[in-house]
């Protein structure tokens, strides 16, 4: 009898749960109200088997329980029970994989003259590109991939010298434009997800991958990846700003095109872009590298140690031994990562090269983070 009440329980718990939750009344961002429509279907239709399962064996732990030295016993071969059993479930699986086949399928055809936007997925960073007056990105090679050049366009492409480059992890769309976000990933398998949206797609190696929205509320909204991608994983984040046209247009000027920084590099593929402030420099460079995905500038824990107040600390080493966090011990752990550990951090930076000038930047860059 026991058992038989949890069951029960379990099952009121669960809807009175479902009715009194917030989590699903968040706000709407986009236009896909087919996607909230085959989400509620899914829901009814699991929810009504999740009640209904929990319900009978509650039922048969009190009909079939031993009584008065009755052992109950089970019987085989039902053939009625079975096919009402594949039939009920045939027609469960249909009515929910028919709308979700119908939205995927309107998810990716975007309207003709829908803007355009890519997201490259990196461990563990957003990097975001969006087409010049010309309205066309231009063509991207894999061997043009560098860290100052995460896309891999092709320098010698006049249709991609006016694609603009976002600066940082934060993309902004106008409000009530059509948009189609074009998904591609530089390393492991990762998911564009930003829940307000309903919506998130798979972003594979050697593929672009599509979906397309149409924003109908300003704010911003988390983007967050959905694909397990390493140990950086959790702080694989950035956020979609949506904003009025006039907004949108303010901070589309002050984006830079890809032939500008070739300009300031002096040579196409070159790894960083110069500048006459190191310390900003070096923040580009920490974005480029992917530094921030494992040490965080604001003093919170990450796979690696925050940058926060790091220079002029005192570090314990694995082994015991400590360092003061100079330019050189900054300059030696940057090119090459495992000479010196610090203690509770696994050694997994990737060795990358970097040049003096490169070097000086990222130090400079992290002596201001007091």
């Amino acid at each position: 009898m026991a058992l038989a009440l949890a069951l029960i329980l379990i099952t009121v718990g669960a809807v009175v749960f479902h009715f009194v939750s917030p989590w699903w009344l968040t706000p709407l961002a986009s236009n896909w109200q087919q996607m909230d429509d085959a989400l509620q279907i899914t829901l009814v239709i699991t929810a009504v088997a999740f009640v209904l399962i929990n319900l009978f064996m509650a039922y048969a732990v009190i009909r079939f329980r031993h009584r008065d030295g009755v052992r109950a016993s089970s019987e085989h071969g039902n053939r009625k029970l079975e096919w009402w059993l594949i039939g009920a479930t045939s027609v469960g699986i249909v009515a929910m994989l028919a709308p979700g086949l119908s939205v995927y399928a309107k998810l990716i055809d975007a309207p003709h003259d829908a803007m355009l936007f890519e997201v490259m997925g990196q461990q563990w960073q957003w990097h975001y590109r969006l087409p010049g007056k010309d309205g066309k990105l231009g063509t991207t090679d894999v061997r043009f991939i560098s860290a100052s050049n995460p896309f891999g366009m092709n320098p010698e492409d006049p249709d991609g010298q006016d694609d603009l480059l976002v600066d940082g992890h934060e993309i902004h769309l106008p409000l009530g434009k059509p948009t189609k976000a074009l998904l591609r990933a530089a390393d492991v398998l990762h998911d564009f997800y930003v829940p307000q949206f309903r919506t998130r797609m798979n972003m594979v190696p050697g593929l672009v991958t599509t979906f397309w929205l149409t924003p109908t509320q300003t704010g911003k909204f988390e983007v967050m990846c959905a694909q397990l991608c390493g140990l950086g994983h959790s702080n694989m984040r950035s956020y979609v700003v949506v904003e009025d046209e006039a907004s949108y247009q303010a901070w589309l000027a002050r984006q830079v095109s890809f032939g500008a920084k070739l300009t300031n590099s002096g040579l196409a593929g070159t790894a960083a872009v110069r500048d006459i402030d190191p310390g900003r420099q070096g923040r580009l460079l920490a974005q480029a590298r992917g530094c921030a995905g494992c040490h965080s500038i604001d003093g919170s824990a990450g796979v690696g140690p925050s940058w926060k107040g790091l220079f002029g600390k005192t570090e314990t080493l694995e082994g015991g031994a400590s360092a003061v966090v100079d330019d050189a011990y900054l300059r030696e752990s940057i090119a090459d990562p495992k000479a010196k550990v610090v203690r509770g951090f696994a050694p997994i930076m990737p060795q990358q090269p970097f040049s003096e000038a490169e070097l000086a930047a990222m130090v400079e860059y992290i002596r201001t983070l007091k």
